[in-house]
Protein backbone atom coordinates (compact mmCIF):
# COMPACT_ATOMS: atom_id res chain seq x y z
CA UNK A 1 0.00 0.00 0.00
CA UNK A 2 1.37 3.37 -1.04
CA UNK A 3 1.12 5.87 1.78
CA UNK A 4 0.47 8.67 -0.71
CA UNK A 5 -2.89 6.97 -1.43
CA UNK A 6 -3.61 5.73 2.10
CA UNK A 7 -5.86 7.34 4.70
CA UNK A 8 -3.48 7.74 7.64
CA UNK A 9 -4.10 10.97 9.58
CA UNK A 10 -1.19 10.86 12.05
CA UNK A 11 -0.88 13.61 14.65
CA UNK A 12 2.08 15.10 16.49
CA UNK A 13 0.14 16.17 19.58
CA UNK A 14 -1.92 14.14 22.01
CA UNK A 15 -5.70 14.66 21.74
CA UNK A 16 -7.00 16.88 24.53
CA UNK A 17 -9.58 14.38 25.81
CA UNK A 18 -7.24 11.36 25.95
CA UNK A 19 -5.95 10.43 29.40
CA UNK A 20 -4.33 7.02 28.85
CA UNK A 21 -1.45 6.06 26.60
CA UNK A 22 -3.33 3.61 24.36
CA UNK A 23 -6.03 6.20 23.62
CA UNK A 24 -3.43 8.84 22.79
CA UNK A 25 -1.40 6.57 20.53
CA UNK A 26 -4.38 5.06 18.74
CA UNK A 27 -5.61 8.55 17.81
CA UNK A 28 -2.16 9.90 16.96
CA UNK A 29 -1.21 6.85 14.87
CA UNK A 30 -4.40 7.15 12.84
CA UNK A 31 -5.93 3.87 14.03
CA UNK A 32 -9.26 5.26 15.21
CA UNK A 33 -11.36 8.41 15.08
CA UNK A 34 -13.74 9.43 17.83
CA UNK A 35 -17.32 9.77 16.62
CA UNK A 36 -18.93 10.56 19.98
CA UNK A 37 -18.53 9.64 23.64
CA UNK A 38 -17.76 5.93 23.75
CA UNK A 39 -18.00 5.42 19.98
CA UNK A 40 -15.05 5.12 17.60
CA UNK A 41 -14.57 4.58 13.89
CA UNK A 42 -11.73 2.23 12.96
CA UNK A 43 -9.67 3.78 10.17
CA UNK A 44 -7.84 1.54 7.65
CA UNK A 45 -4.66 1.03 9.72
CA UNK A 46 -6.62 0.26 12.88
CA UNK A 47 -8.99 -2.02 11.02
CA UNK A 48 -6.06 -4.08 9.74
CA UNK A 49 -4.90 -4.64 13.33
CA UNK A 50 -8.44 -5.50 14.35
CA UNK A 51 -8.60 -8.08 11.57
CA UNK A 52 -5.29 -9.63 12.66
CA UNK A 53 -6.55 -10.01 16.24
CA UNK A 54 -9.90 -11.34 15.00
CA UNK A 55 -8.19 -13.92 12.79
CA UNK A 56 -6.11 -15.20 15.72
CA UNK A 57 -9.24 -15.55 17.85
CA UNK A 58 -11.11 -17.29 15.01
CA UNK A 59 -8.26 -19.73 14.38
CA UNK A 60 -8.03 -20.72 18.05
CA UNK A 61 -11.80 -21.03 18.44
CA UNK A 62 -11.97 -23.25 15.37
CA UNK A 63 -9.03 -25.27 16.68
CA UNK A 64 -11.09 -25.86 19.85
CA UNK A 65 -14.01 -27.11 17.69
CA UNK A 66 -16.02 -23.90 17.94
CA UNK A 67 -18.62 -23.27 15.23
CA UNK A 68 -19.02 -19.68 14.10
CA UNK A 69 -22.41 -17.94 13.87
CA UNK A 70 -23.39 -14.37 13.08
CA UNK A 71 -26.30 -13.37 15.30
CA UNK A 72 -28.58 -10.31 15.07
CA UNK A 73 -27.28 -7.40 17.10
CA UNK A 74 -30.86 -6.43 17.95
CA UNK A 75 -32.43 -9.09 20.19
CA UNK A 76 -36.08 -9.64 20.99
CA UNK A 77 -37.20 -8.58 24.48
CA UNK A 78 -39.12 -11.86 24.84
CA UNK A 79 -35.83 -13.79 25.05
CA UNK A 80 -34.58 -11.57 27.87
CA UNK A 81 -37.88 -11.82 29.72
CA UNK A 82 -37.83 -15.60 29.34
CA UNK A 83 -34.43 -15.77 31.06
CA UNK A 84 -35.42 -13.19 33.68
CA UNK A 85 -32.76 -10.65 32.70
CA UNK A 86 -34.84 -7.96 30.98
CA UNK A 87 -34.84 -5.91 34.19
CA UNK A 88 -31.72 -7.42 35.76
CA UNK A 89 -29.34 -5.98 33.15
CA UNK A 90 -30.12 -2.47 34.33
CA UNK A 91 -29.52 0.86 32.62
CA UNK A 92 -26.49 -0.33 30.63
CA UNK A 93 -28.73 -2.32 28.30
CA UNK A 94 -30.02 -0.13 25.48
CA UNK A 95 -33.71 -0.87 24.89
CA UNK A 96 -35.65 0.26 21.83
CA UNK A 97 -39.08 -0.15 20.24
CA UNK A 98 -39.92 -0.58 16.58
CA UNK A 99 -42.82 1.04 14.70
CA UNK A 100 -45.12 -1.74 15.94
CA UNK A 101 -44.20 -0.96 19.54
CA UNK A 102 -42.33 -4.27 19.92
CA UNK A 103 -39.42 -4.15 22.36
CA UNK A 104 -35.82 -5.06 21.56
CA UNK A 105 -32.38 -4.70 23.08
CA UNK A 106 -29.16 -3.75 21.37
CA UNK A 107 -27.43 -6.83 22.69
CA UNK A 108 -24.80 -6.32 25.41
CA UNK A 109 -24.28 -10.11 25.31
CA UNK A 110 -25.94 -13.08 23.59
CA UNK A 111 -26.62 -15.88 26.12
CA UNK A 112 -30.35 -15.80 25.45
CA UNK A 113 -30.07 -15.51 21.68
CA UNK A 114 -27.61 -18.40 21.37
CA UNK A 115 -29.59 -20.56 23.79
CA UNK A 116 -32.69 -20.03 21.67
CA UNK A 117 -30.78 -20.80 18.45
CA UNK A 118 -29.17 -23.96 19.80
CA UNK A 119 -32.47 -25.12 21.31
CA UNK A 120 -33.90 -25.35 17.80
CA UNK A 121 -31.13 -27.65 16.48
CA UNK A 122 -30.39 -30.11 19.33
CA UNK A 123 -32.60 -32.90 20.59
CA UNK A 124 -30.34 -35.78 21.62
CA UNK A 125 -27.14 -36.54 23.51
CA UNK A 126 -25.68 -37.28 20.08
CA UNK A 127 -25.86 -33.54 19.28
CA UNK A 128 -23.64 -32.69 22.27
CA UNK A 129 -21.16 -31.37 23.14
CA UNK A 130 -21.29 -28.30 20.94
CA UNK A 131 -19.54 -24.92 21.20
CA UNK A 132 -20.85 -21.99 19.18
CA UNK A 133 -19.42 -18.50 18.87
CA UNK A 134 -19.53 -15.21 17.03
CA UNK A 135 -17.34 -12.13 16.61
CA UNK A 136 -19.78 -9.26 16.60
CA UNK A 137 -20.66 -5.79 17.88
CA UNK A 138 -22.04 -5.30 21.38
CA UNK A 139 -23.69 -2.26 22.97
CA UNK A 140 -23.58 -1.08 26.57
CA UNK A 141 -24.77 2.34 27.67
CA UNK A 142 -21.78 3.05 29.91
CA UNK A 143 -22.48 5.81 32.41
CA UNK A 144 -18.95 7.12 31.91
CA UNK A 145 -17.18 5.89 28.76
CA UNK A 146 -13.42 6.37 29.13
CA UNK A 147 -9.95 5.29 28.11
CA UNK A 148 -10.80 5.26 24.41
CA UNK A 149 -11.92 1.83 23.21
CA UNK A 150 -11.09 0.20 26.56
CA UNK A 151 -14.49 1.22 27.96
CA UNK A 152 -16.87 2.29 25.21
CA UNK A 153 -20.55 2.10 24.37
CA UNK A 154 -20.07 0.13 21.18
CA UNK A 155 -17.38 -2.54 20.91
CA UNK A 156 -16.51 -5.80 19.20
CA UNK A 157 -16.55 -8.97 21.25
CA UNK A 158 -16.01 -12.65 20.66
CA UNK A 159 -18.63 -14.50 22.67
CA UNK A 160 -18.84 -18.30 22.75
CA UNK A 161 -21.23 -20.72 24.43
CA UNK A 162 -20.77 -24.41 25.11
CA UNK A 163 -23.60 -26.90 25.62
CA UNK A 164 -22.87 -30.20 27.37
CA UNK A 165 -24.83 -33.17 28.66
CA UNK A 166 -23.36 -33.19 32.18
CA UNK A 167 -20.84 -31.64 34.59
CA UNK A 168 -17.92 -33.70 33.25
CA UNK A 169 -18.65 -32.51 29.74
CA UNK A 170 -18.95 -28.89 30.89
CA UNK A 171 -15.61 -29.15 32.67
CA UNK A 172 -14.00 -30.48 29.47
CA UNK A 173 -15.41 -27.58 27.46
CA UNK A 174 -14.36 -25.06 30.10
CA UNK A 175 -10.80 -26.41 30.20
CA UNK A 176 -10.61 -26.34 26.40
CA UNK A 177 -11.52 -22.66 26.45
CA UNK A 178 -8.97 -21.94 29.21
CA UNK A 179 -6.27 -23.38 26.94
CA UNK A 180 -7.60 -21.57 23.86
CA UNK A 181 -7.59 -18.23 25.67
CA UNK A 182 -4.01 -18.69 26.80
CA UNK A 183 -3.03 -19.35 23.18
CA UNK A 184 -5.02 -16.37 21.90
CA UNK A 185 -3.36 -13.83 24.17
CA UNK A 186 0.08 -15.35 23.77
CA UNK A 187 -0.25 -15.14 19.98
CA UNK A 188 -1.43 -11.52 20.29
CA UNK A 189 1.83 -10.76 22.10
CA UNK A 190 0.42 -9.66 25.44
CA UNK A 191 0.99 -10.86 28.99
CA UNK A 192 -2.16 -11.87 30.85
CA UNK A 193 -2.84 -12.99 34.41
CA UNK A 194 -5.78 -15.43 34.75
CA UNK A 195 -7.63 -14.75 38.03
CA UNK A 196 -10.68 -16.08 39.87
CA UNK A 197 -13.61 -13.77 39.30
CA UNK A 198 -17.19 -12.98 40.24
CA UNK A 199 -19.80 -14.09 37.69
CA UNK A 200 -22.02 -11.04 38.23
CA UNK A 201 -25.25 -10.85 36.22
CA UNK A 202 -24.09 -13.70 33.96
CA UNK A 203 -24.64 -16.16 36.80
CA UNK A 204 -23.03 -19.55 37.16
CA UNK A 205 -20.28 -21.01 39.32
CA UNK A 206 -16.67 -21.14 38.15
CA UNK A 207 -15.44 -17.91 36.60
CA UNK A 208 -12.00 -16.81 35.43
CA UNK A 209 -10.86 -13.47 34.04
CA UNK A 210 -7.82 -12.85 31.88
CA UNK A 211 -6.21 -9.62 33.02
CA UNK A 212 -3.53 -7.52 31.37
CA UNK A 213 -1.37 -5.90 34.09
CA UNK A 214 -1.68 -2.13 33.73
CA UNK A 215 -1.62 0.91 36.00
CA UNK A 216 -4.71 2.23 34.21
CA UNK A 217 -6.61 -0.98 34.96
CA UNK A 218 -9.96 -0.57 36.68
CA UNK A 219 -9.69 -3.96 38.37
CA UNK A 220 -7.62 -4.73 41.49
CA UNK A 221 -6.05 -8.18 41.45
CA UNK A 222 -4.94 -10.05 44.56
CA UNK A 223 -1.87 -12.15 43.76
CA UNK A 224 0.15 -14.50 45.97
CA UNK A 225 3.86 -15.06 45.47
CA UNK A 226 3.77 -18.20 47.59
CA UNK A 227 1.32 -20.16 45.43
CA UNK A 228 -0.83 -19.87 42.31
CA UNK A 229 -3.72 -18.04 44.00
CA UNK A 230 -4.98 -15.24 41.72
CA UNK A 231 -8.30 -13.43 42.17
CA UNK A 232 -10.11 -10.27 41.25
CA UNK A 233 -10.73 -8.15 44.35
CA UNK A 234 -14.47 -8.53 43.74
CA UNK A 235 -14.06 -12.26 44.39
CA UNK A 236 -10.84 -12.54 46.43
CA UNK A 237 -10.89 -14.22 49.81
CA UNK A 238 -8.23 -14.02 52.50
CA UNK A 239 -7.26 -15.82 55.68
CA UNK A 240 -8.72 -14.00 58.67
CA UNK A 241 -6.46 -13.23 61.61
CA UNK A 242 -8.43 -13.39 64.86
CA UNK A 243 -7.82 -10.61 67.34
CA UNK A 244 -6.56 -11.47 70.79
CA UNK A 245 -9.35 -12.24 73.20
CA UNK A 246 -10.00 -9.64 75.88
CA UNK A 247 -12.19 -9.68 78.92
CA UNK A 248 -15.48 -8.04 78.04
CA UNK A 249 -15.83 -4.58 79.56
CA UNK A 250 -18.97 -2.72 80.54
CA UNK A 251 -20.89 -1.02 77.76
CA UNK A 252 -20.63 2.78 77.86
CA UNK A 253 -22.13 5.65 75.89
CA UNK A 254 -19.77 8.51 75.03
CA UNK A 255 -20.45 12.01 73.71
CA UNK A 256 -18.86 12.45 70.26
CA UNK A 257 -20.12 15.83 69.05
CA UNK A 258 -20.05 16.02 65.23
CA UNK A 259 -17.47 13.19 65.04
CA UNK A 260 -18.66 10.77 62.35
CA UNK A 261 -15.91 9.29 60.19
CA UNK A 262 -13.55 6.48 61.16
CA UNK A 263 -10.55 8.81 60.86
CA UNK A 264 -12.17 11.35 63.18
CA UNK A 265 -13.11 8.62 65.64
CA UNK A 266 -9.60 7.16 65.62
CA UNK A 267 -8.22 10.57 66.53
CA UNK A 268 -10.88 11.21 69.17
CA UNK A 269 -10.62 7.85 70.97
CA UNK A 270 -6.88 7.37 70.34
CA UNK A 271 -7.62 3.81 69.22
CA UNK A 272 -6.64 1.84 66.14
CA UNK A 273 -9.29 1.61 63.39
CA UNK A 274 -9.53 -2.16 64.00
CA UNK A 275 -11.36 -1.42 67.27
CA UNK A 276 -14.32 0.13 65.46
CA UNK A 277 -17.41 -1.31 63.81
CA UNK A 278 -18.51 0.41 60.63
CA UNK A 279 -22.25 0.27 59.95
CA UNK A 280 -23.34 1.17 56.41
CA UNK A 281 -26.97 1.30 55.30
CA UNK A 282 -27.85 0.30 51.72
CA UNK A 283 -31.01 0.05 49.69
CA UNK A 284 -31.23 -3.48 48.26
CA UNK A 285 -34.05 -3.65 45.71
CA UNK A 286 -35.45 -0.57 47.47
CA UNK A 287 -35.38 -2.22 50.93
CA UNK A 288 -32.97 -0.93 53.60
CA UNK A 289 -30.28 -3.22 54.98
CA UNK A 290 -27.46 -2.53 57.44
CA UNK A 291 -24.00 -3.97 56.75
CA UNK A 292 -21.56 -4.17 59.66
CA UNK A 293 -17.82 -4.59 59.00
CA UNK A 294 -14.58 -3.93 60.91
CA UNK A 295 -13.65 -0.24 60.96
CA UNK A 296 -10.42 -0.73 59.00
CA UNK A 297 -12.20 -2.45 56.11
CA UNK A 298 -14.35 -1.48 53.13
CA UNK A 299 -17.63 -3.15 52.19
CA UNK A 300 -17.22 -5.27 49.04
CA UNK A 301 -20.43 -4.45 47.22
CA UNK A 302 -20.08 -7.35 44.78
CA UNK A 303 -19.95 -9.83 47.67
CA UNK A 304 -22.78 -8.00 49.41
CA UNK A 305 -24.97 -8.12 46.32
CA UNK A 306 -24.36 -11.85 45.98
CA UNK A 307 -25.17 -12.42 49.66
CA UNK A 308 -28.42 -10.50 49.36
CA UNK A 309 -29.34 -11.92 45.96
CA UNK A 310 -30.59 -8.49 44.95
CA UNK A 311 -30.82 -6.87 41.54
CA UNK A 312 -30.12 -3.28 42.58
CA UNK A 313 -27.83 -2.05 45.37
CA UNK A 314 -27.23 1.59 46.31
CA UNK A 315 -26.22 3.52 49.40
CA UNK A 316 -29.31 4.62 51.30
CA UNK A 317 -30.13 8.35 51.12
CA UNK A 318 -29.59 10.40 54.28
CA UNK A 319 -33.34 10.60 54.91
CA UNK A 320 -33.60 6.79 55.11
CA UNK A 321 -30.56 6.52 57.40
CA UNK A 322 -31.95 9.13 59.75
CA UNK A 323 -35.38 7.47 59.83
CA UNK A 324 -33.89 4.04 60.67
CA UNK A 325 -31.35 5.21 63.26
CA UNK A 326 -33.27 8.18 64.71
CA UNK A 327 -29.98 10.05 64.36
CA UNK A 328 -27.99 12.09 61.90
CA UNK A 329 -25.78 10.28 59.39
CA UNK A 330 -22.56 9.02 60.95
CA UNK A 331 -23.94 7.53 64.14
CA UNK A 332 -25.46 4.22 62.96
CA UNK A 333 -24.70 0.99 64.81
CA UNK A 334 -25.98 -2.58 65.28
CA UNK A 335 -26.96 -2.24 68.99
CA UNK A 336 -30.66 -1.75 69.88
CA UNK A 337 -31.72 -1.40 66.27
CA UNK A 338 -34.19 -4.13 65.39
CA UNK A 339 -36.13 -2.33 62.65
CA UNK A 340 -33.68 -3.20 59.86
CA UNK A 341 -32.15 -6.38 58.45
CA UNK A 342 -28.47 -6.64 59.43
CA UNK A 343 -25.68 -8.52 57.67
CA UNK A 344 -22.30 -8.94 59.35
CA UNK A 345 -18.91 -9.70 57.94
CA UNK A 346 -17.58 -12.96 59.40
CA UNK A 347 -14.75 -11.07 61.11
CA UNK A 348 -17.14 -9.22 63.40
CA UNK A 349 -18.04 -12.20 65.59
CA UNK A 350 -14.41 -12.50 66.77
CA UNK A 351 -14.07 -8.84 67.79
CA UNK A 352 -14.47 -7.57 71.35
CA UNK A 353 -14.74 -4.26 73.19
CA UNK A 354 -15.50 -2.38 69.98
CA UNK A 355 -16.62 1.18 69.35
CA UNK A 356 -19.66 1.88 67.17
CA UNK A 357 -22.44 4.36 66.56
CA UNK A 358 -25.15 4.55 69.24
CA UNK A 359 -28.06 5.31 66.84
CA UNK A 360 -28.20 8.65 68.59
CA UNK A 361 -26.84 11.94 67.26
CA UNK A 362 -23.38 12.81 68.62
CA UNK A 363 -23.16 9.54 70.59
CA UNK A 364 -21.04 6.39 70.28
CA UNK A 365 -20.97 3.16 72.26
CA UNK A 366 -17.72 1.86 73.76
CA UNK A 367 -16.94 -1.75 74.74
CA UNK A 368 -19.50 -3.25 72.37
CA UNK A 369 -19.32 -7.05 72.19
CA UNK A 370 -21.01 -9.35 69.65
CA UNK A 371 -23.33 -11.88 71.24
CA UNK A 372 -23.79 -9.82 74.38
CA UNK A 373 -24.82 -6.48 72.89
CA UNK A 374 -26.21 -7.60 69.54
CA UNK A 375 -27.06 -10.89 67.84
CA UNK A 376 -25.41 -12.00 64.61
CA UNK A 377 -28.08 -13.80 62.57
CA UNK A 378 -26.57 -13.42 59.09
CA UNK A 379 -22.82 -13.50 58.49
CA UNK A 380 -20.92 -13.56 55.19
CA UNK A 381 -17.59 -12.60 53.65
CA UNK A 382 -18.46 -8.97 52.93
CA UNK A 383 -15.14 -7.12 52.83
CA UNK A 384 -12.45 -6.63 50.20
CA UNK A 385 -9.11 -8.34 50.47
CA UNK A 386 -6.24 -5.92 50.14
CA UNK A 387 -2.46 -5.58 50.00
CA UNK A 388 -0.72 -7.61 52.73
CA UNK A 389 -3.67 -9.88 53.54
CA UNK A 390 -2.93 -13.58 54.00
CA UNK A 391 -3.53 -15.90 51.05
CA UNK A 392 -6.53 -18.20 51.70
CA UNK A 393 -4.62 -21.11 50.17
CA UNK A 394 -1.08 -20.94 51.57
CA UNK A 395 -1.24 -18.20 54.20
CA UNK A 396 1.50 -16.04 52.72
CA UNK A 397 1.04 -12.32 52.05
CA UNK A 398 -0.75 -11.21 48.91
CA UNK A 399 -0.14 -8.05 46.92
CA UNK A 400 -2.38 -5.89 44.74
CA UNK A 401 -1.83 -5.30 41.03
CA UNK A 402 -4.08 -3.35 38.69
CA UNK A 403 -5.35 -5.01 35.53
CA UNK A 404 -7.50 -4.60 32.43
CA UNK A 405 -9.94 -7.43 31.71
CA UNK A 406 -9.58 -8.75 28.15
CA UNK A 407 -11.26 -12.14 28.54
CA UNK A 408 -13.74 -13.82 30.86
CA UNK A 409 -14.96 -17.42 31.01
CA UNK A 410 -17.89 -18.79 33.06
CA UNK A 411 -19.52 -22.06 33.96
CA UNK A 412 -23.16 -21.09 33.62
CA UNK A 413 -24.70 -24.47 34.42
CA UNK A 414 -28.42 -24.67 33.61
CA UNK A 415 -29.21 -21.00 34.37
CA UNK A 416 -30.34 -20.26 30.79
CA UNK A 417 -31.17 -23.71 29.42
CA UNK A 418 -33.55 -24.38 32.31
CA UNK A 419 -35.18 -20.95 32.17
CA UNK A 420 -35.65 -21.24 28.39
CA UNK A 421 -36.84 -24.86 28.36
CA UNK A 422 -33.92 -26.50 26.56
CA UNK A 423 -33.80 -30.31 26.85
CA UNK A 424 -32.31 -33.32 25.10
CA UNK A 425 -32.73 -37.07 25.47
CA UNK A 426 -29.85 -38.89 27.12
CA UNK A 427 -28.70 -42.42 26.27
CA UNK A 428 -31.48 -43.86 28.44
CA UNK A 429 -34.10 -41.82 26.58
CA UNK A 430 -34.63 -39.53 29.57
CA UNK A 431 -35.07 -35.78 29.08
CA UNK A 432 -32.22 -33.76 30.62
CA UNK A 433 -31.28 -30.08 30.65
CA UNK A 434 -27.91 -29.31 29.01
CA UNK A 435 -25.29 -27.32 30.91
CA UNK A 436 -23.74 -24.17 29.47
CA UNK A 437 -20.45 -22.34 29.55
CA UNK A 438 -19.86 -18.77 28.39
CA UNK A 439 -16.57 -17.41 27.05
CA UNK A 440 -15.88 -13.80 26.02
CA UNK A 441 -12.95 -11.85 24.56
CA UNK A 442 -13.07 -8.07 24.17
CA UNK A 443 -11.62 -7.76 20.67
CA UNK A 444 -11.39 -3.98 20.46
CA UNK A 445 -10.18 -3.84 24.07
CA UNK A 446 -7.47 -6.39 23.23
CA UNK A 447 -6.15 -4.05 20.53
CA UNK A 448 -5.92 -1.22 23.08
CA UNK A 449 -4.17 -3.39 25.68
CA UNK A 450 -1.60 -4.46 23.10
CA UNK A 451 -0.83 -0.77 22.60
CA UNK A 452 -0.71 -0.26 26.40
CA UNK A 453 1.92 -3.00 26.74
CA UNK A 454 3.86 -2.55 23.50
CA UNK A 455 5.19 0.99 23.14
CA UNK A 456 8.04 3.36 23.89
CA UNK A 457 8.47 7.13 23.98
CA UNK A 458 8.26 7.32 20.17
CA UNK A 459 5.09 5.32 19.62
CA UNK A 460 3.66 1.83 19.20
CA UNK A 461 5.76 -1.34 18.82
CA UNK A 462 3.43 -3.90 17.26
CA UNK A 463 4.06 -7.62 17.85
CA UNK A 464 4.58 -9.23 14.43
CA UNK A 465 1.42 -11.32 14.76
CA UNK A 466 -0.95 -8.34 14.88
CA UNK A 467 1.01 -5.60 13.08
CA UNK A 468 -1.00 -3.81 10.37
CA UNK A 469 1.85 -4.41 7.88
CA UNK A 470 5.02 -6.50 8.02
CA UNK A 471 7.29 -3.90 6.45
CA UNK A 472 7.40 -0.11 6.47
CA UNK A 473 9.33 0.90 3.34
CA UNK A 474 10.61 4.46 3.37
CA UNK A 475 11.80 5.98 0.14
CA UNK A 476 14.08 9.01 0.35
CA UNK A 477 14.42 9.92 -3.30
CA UNK A 478 14.22 13.14 -5.26
CA UNK A 479 15.08 12.33 -8.86
CA UNK A 480 12.67 10.46 -11.09
CA UNK A 481 15.13 7.61 -11.67
CA UNK A 482 15.68 7.26 -7.89
CA UNK A 483 11.93 7.12 -7.26
CA UNK A 484 11.68 4.47 -9.97
CA UNK A 485 14.33 2.34 -8.24
CA UNK A 486 12.48 2.50 -4.89
CA UNK A 487 9.24 1.61 -6.68
CA UNK A 488 11.02 -1.44 -8.12
CA UNK A 489 12.07 -2.57 -4.63
CA UNK A 490 8.48 -2.11 -3.45
CA UNK A 491 7.20 -4.30 -6.28
CA UNK A 492 9.82 -6.95 -5.50
CA UNK A 493 8.72 -7.11 -1.88
CA UNK A 494 5.08 -7.44 -2.96
CA UNK A 495 5.96 -10.17 -5.47
CA UNK A 496 7.57 -12.14 -2.65
CA UNK A 497 4.40 -12.06 -0.61
CA UNK A 498 5.30 -9.38 1.93
CA UNK A 499 2.71 -6.98 3.33
CA UNK A 500 4.24 -3.54 2.79
CA UNK A 501 3.34 0.04 3.65
CA UNK A 502 5.39 2.17 1.26
CA UNK A 503 5.98 5.78 2.31
CA UNK A 504 6.27 7.29 -1.16
CA UNK A 505 5.05 10.73 -0.12
CA UNK A 506 6.69 13.64 -1.88
CA UNK A 507 7.46 16.96 -0.24
CA UNK A 508 7.60 15.19 3.15
CA UNK A 509 10.90 15.38 5.01
CA UNK A 510 12.85 12.22 5.95
CA UNK A 511 12.55 13.18 9.62
CA UNK A 512 8.77 13.34 9.36
CA UNK A 513 8.68 9.96 7.61
CA UNK A 514 10.85 8.35 10.31
CA UNK A 515 8.70 9.93 13.01
CA UNK A 516 5.55 8.47 11.48
CA UNK A 517 7.25 5.08 11.15
CA UNK A 518 8.11 5.05 14.87
CA UNK A 519 4.62 6.25 15.81
CA UNK A 520 2.85 3.63 13.68
CA UNK A 521 5.15 0.89 14.93
CA UNK A 522 5.35 -1.60 12.03
CA UNK A 523 7.95 -4.28 13.00
CA UNK A 524 10.45 -3.94 10.13
CA UNK A 525 11.57 -0.62 8.63
CA UNK A 526 13.37 -0.68 5.27
CA UNK A 527 14.93 2.60 4.20
CA UNK A 528 16.06 3.23 0.63
CA UNK A 529 17.99 6.52 0.57
CA UNK A 530 21.31 8.08 -0.24
CA UNK A 531 23.33 5.04 0.91
CA UNK A 532 21.54 2.97 -1.70
CA UNK A 533 21.94 5.48 -4.47
CA UNK A 534 25.64 6.00 -3.59
CA UNK A 535 26.82 2.47 -2.81
CA UNK A 536 23.84 0.11 -3.19
CA UNK A 537 23.09 -0.43 0.54
CA UNK A 538 19.60 -0.64 1.95
CA UNK A 539 19.03 0.01 5.67
CA UNK A 540 16.98 -2.43 7.74
CA UNK A 541 15.85 -1.67 11.29
CA UNK A 542 13.52 -3.43 13.69
CA UNK A 543 11.05 -1.16 15.48
CA UNK A 544 11.86 -2.97 18.73
CA UNK A 545 15.60 -2.26 18.45
CA UNK A 546 17.97 0.67 17.90
CA UNK A 547 20.33 -1.45 15.79
CA UNK A 548 20.47 -0.90 12.05
CA UNK A 549 21.78 -3.24 9.34
CA UNK A 550 22.87 -2.35 5.83
CA UNK A 551 22.36 -4.94 3.13
CA UNK A 552 22.53 -5.20 -0.65
CA UNK A 553 19.45 -5.18 -2.82
CA UNK A 554 20.19 -8.77 -3.88
CA UNK A 555 20.08 -10.03 -0.29
CA UNK A 556 17.09 -7.96 0.83
CA UNK A 557 14.36 -10.54 0.30
CA UNK A 558 16.19 -13.35 2.08
CA UNK A 559 17.06 -11.09 5.01
CA UNK A 560 13.45 -10.00 5.43
CA UNK A 561 12.23 -13.60 5.19
CA UNK A 562 14.58 -14.39 8.04
CA UNK A 563 13.29 -11.49 10.12
CA UNK A 564 9.64 -12.26 9.43
CA UNK A 565 10.14 -15.93 10.31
Amino acid sequence: MRLSKYILPTQKEDPADATVLSHKLMIRAGLVKKESAGMYAYLPLGFRVLQKVTNIIREEMNRADGQEFLMPEMTNADLWKESGRWDLMGAEMIKIKDRNNLEYALAPTHEEAFTSAVKSVISSYRDLPVTVYQINTKFRDEIRPRFGVIRSKEFIMKDAYSFDLDENGLDDSYQAMRKAYRRIFERCGIETIPVEADSGTMGGSNSEEFMVPSEIGEENLLLCNGCDYRANQEKAEFKRVNSEKEEAKSLEKVDTPNIKTIDELVEFFKEDSTKFLKSVIYMADEKPVMVVVPGDREVNEHKLKNALGCLELDLAPDSVVEEITNAKVGFAGPVDNENIRKLFDISVENLCNCITGANETDKHLVNVNPGRDFEIKEKFDLISATDGDKCPTCGKEMYVKKGIEVGHIFKLGDKYTKAMGVSVLNEQGKSVTPLMGCYGVGVTRTVATIVEQCNDERGIIWPKSVAPFQIHLIGIAKKAEEISEVDEIYETLLDNGFDVLYDDRKKVSPGFKFGDADLIGIPIRVTVGKDFFNNGEIEIKLRSSTDKTNISKENLVEKIKELVK
